[in-house]
């Protein structure tokens, strides 16, 4: 059968099962939801996709699963002839804006096919990794960022090695950590990097096993990180000591190639306690789910309710009201004569399944799915051959936006609660308002960081349930309590009334409130009574702080003063500390208390100041008095002492000798305090007679002598 054929043949296939499924679909929409399919068709293959905090799609497709100057089978769009990769070479990337159903395309200058991709705290787009060549597939060093703000792409700081299906995960700092993929050399790369926004990437950190290329990866409330799949054995990453332990391995006990996994709602009623639910996967793909308690004291994946149906190359979505959207793969890889359309819902904590409305396109390897901010879910793509692609996009309207059907079977559209206001910045462990005049009948709160998709698992998503009262036409809600439970960044706002409908969501970054950090190098001085010196001290702005910060110093012995230049910093900065002590000081170790102050904040850190009394040296040479004859030698021992905390070097020396001596000092300097022995030999022809020796020792500008006898007989 020839290309053209099959396209027509698989159309009209769905179009019947779209005519045979609308009137039962269209029926229970108030109860399994409904599918639409968008007359807007997707232009470049949307291999990977994240939502960005202004509500558009950042579709990146580099290459496109289309290697440069391949044919392509009649009637498809033709393979880049290589980079730059953009409009006019049916590649690169582009905005989807979900409001007005339009494309964006914008260029690419090197091939992000197969990156990892996540969203910083910022709000803009990390792309890491990507193809930098074909068949076989060899992994790119180079990493980018997209501004949202300017729609522009920008280099950042390359990977020590390659990486081609890399998974990249938010840690609670803001960080972005990456693992596994394909290195420059077609090698699975077993080492952690991790990527500081601005800063660039720490050193790699060994796993010492090899995973699976796009690991499945999701952060917990602990800070550490989950490896649940696709592999049987899930492994524990600790972030900062960089080391991998293992946890359980796998009811199923095979690999669950390109099946999923989900971070589960993390709410407050639970103290936030982590489950993750695995999906599908395998060739022929399997139906099973799992789940696993990592609140629990030994952790073991627990059987959970099968899907309608065998899910590779599938995605879930999680939607407002906690349920999970099981959607699209197939049961035989790449194959969209076995592709599932029927999707599932999971309840939020995974124990039960029912069944949500079909779908009408094949989404197999490389579909997408997202949570749009209207809270319905977009999806789209499907890769079933090189060169092919699936253009339409679908949204998939569920269940709680529909209130129940009129006399014509049609949905009635349910009456959603609306946010007046929000704030646009939430920080953590306090409490925020939300504005709305449906109050009273609000059930729920949630935040739900924005997916970033691609190859049947979303390395961004998650939900935080939100405690909260209501007040009038106000909910007093209280803010996650820290980052790992909500990593820094942009999050959808919804709230939920008494029968499960969500408004339309609010977007809000999380974050750590504006602060600054104080630090003072050296830790500590030494220095003499009477003297000064001077610390470093140095105010780091942190979350965005832009305030004035005054220095004091405290902790100072008597009769020592204190003196910042300059006394005030805005931001970040340094300034030097001097301080300056009297003859009169007691001598003695100090710690000094360094305090910064901006308005209510106050940080301080600690050096130590060390004053010592007069710092010098004795010098004492003994016997006072030698008597030798001419041929022969003799010897003075000469004594350094310190004074305070003298610990500098005695250079020594002797004057005063007669002709044809020699004198010689063993050793010829002394540090802080010894004994050197002052040898001198007299000629047999020396001159008879008594003669006095002058012996110096000198340590810089100090110098300190006395005398000796020699009598030469």
């Amino acid at each position: 059968m020839n290309s053209s054929r099959a396209t027509c043949v698989r159309f009209v296939s769905r179009l019947l099962l779209v005519c045979a499924l609308a009137p039962e679909m269209m029926a229970q929409a108030n109860v399994q939801g409904r599918w639409r399919t968008l007359i807007q068709l997707m232009p470049i293959n949307p291999v990977h996709v994240a939502l960005l905090h202004n509500g558009k799609v950042l579709v990146v497709a580099g290459s496109g699963n289309c290697a440069p100057g391949q044919t392509v089978p009649s009637g498809q769009p033709a393979c880049p002839t290589g980079a730059p990769y953009g409009p006019s070479n049916n590649s690169g990337a582009g905005l989807f804006d979900p409001a007005t159903n339009s494309f964006t395309p914008f260029p690419l200058s090197w091939d992000m096919f197969c990156n990892g991709m996540v969203v910083l705290p910022d709000g803009r787009a990390f792309i890491n990794g990507g193809t930098l060549r074909y068949d076989p597939f060899y992994g790119e060093k180079r990493s980018a960022v997209f501004d949202p703000s300017t729609n522009l792409f920008s280099d950042v700081q390359t990977m020590a090695h390659g990486r081609w299906y890399p998974t990249v995960t938010t840690l609670g700092d803001g960080r972005a950590m990456t693992f596994s993929g394909l290195t420059e050399t077609g090698a699975t790369s077993t080492t952690v990097e991790i990527y500081t926004p601005g800063a660039g990437w720490s050193q790699e950190f060994g796993a010492g096993w090899t995973p699976p290329l796009y690991p499945r990866m999701h952060l917990l409330p602990n800070g550490k990180v989950f490896y649940s799949g696709s592999g049987v054995t899930s492994r524990l990453f600790d972030p900062v000591a960089h080391t991998w332990s293992t946890v359980a391995n796998t009811v199923l006990g095979t690999t669950r190639t390109y099946g999923t996994s989900v971070l589960l709602p993390l709410t407050p009623e639970t103290n936030y306690r982590p489950r993750v639910m695995i999906m599908g996967g395998g060739n022929p793909a399997t139906a099973t789910t799992e789940i696993i308690d990592l609140g629990a004291p030994s952790p073991s994946w627990q059987s959970g309710p099968d899907m309608s149906g065998g899910r590779i190359e599938m995605d879930a979505v999680i939607l407002p009201n906690g349920k999970v959207l099981a959607l699209g793969g197939s049961s035989s890889d790449e194959n969209e004569s076995t592709a599932t359309f029927t999707a599932d819902l999971f309840a939020a904590d995974g124990g039960s399944k029912s069944p949500a409305s079909a779908n009408s396109v094949p989404r197999v390897y490389h579909s997408v799915a997202l949570l749009l901010p209207d809270a319905t879910v977009w999806s789209a793509g499907g890769n079933y051959t090189r060169g092919s692609y699936q253009h339409q996009m679908e949204i998939y309207e569920p269940a709680y936006l529909f209130s129940g059907v009129d006399t014509s079977g049609n949905p009635i559209p349910a009456a959603r609660p609306m946010i007046s206001t929000a704030p646009a910045i939430i920080n953590y462990g306090t409490g925020f308002s939300v504005g709305t005049p449906n109050a009273s009948d609000i059930s729920s709160v949630v935040l739900v960081r924005p997916g970033a998709s691609t190859h049947a698992f979303d390395m961004d998503q998650r939900l935080v349930g939100l405690s909260f009262t209501a007040a009038g036409d106000v909910l007093n809600v209280n803010s996650p309590p820290n980052s790992n439970i909500a990593p820094p960044g942009y999050y959808m706002l919804f709230v939920l009334n008494s029968v499960g409908t969500p408004s339309i969501a609010s977007f809000v970054q999380v974050t750590q409130p504006p602060d600054f950090s104080v630090s003072a190098t050296p830790s500590s001085r030494t220095i003499v009574q009477g003297s000064s010196t001077t610390y470093s001290a140095t105010v780091t702005a942190l979350n965005g702080f832009n305030g004035n910060v005054s220095l004091s110093a405290s902790g100072l012995p008597s009769g020592a003063n204190a003196s910042f230049n300059p006394s005030t910093i805005s931001g970040s900065g340094s300034s030097t500390l001097t301080i300056t002590t009297l003859s009169s000081t007691p001598a003695g170790s100090y710690p000094i208390t360094i305090t910064a102050t901006s308005g209510t904040l106050a940080h301080a850190t600690t050096v130590t100041l060390v004053v010592t009394g007069p710092s010098d040296f004795t010098l004492v040479v003994s016997p006072t008095s030698r008597t030798i004859n001419r041929g022969s030698s003799t010897t003075y021992s000469v004594n350094i002492g310190a004074v305070g905390s003298f610990s500098g070097t005695v250079s020594l020396t002797v004057s005063g000798l007669p002709k044809k001596t020699t004198s010689n000092f063993t050793p010829a300097s002394i540090t802080s305090a010894g004994t050197s022995i002052l040898k001198v030999s007299a000629n047999p022809t020396a001159v008879s007679g008594t003669y006095t020796l002058t012996i110096r020792g000198t340590s810089g500008a100090t110098s300190h002598s006395t005398t000796a006898t020699l009598t030469i007989q």
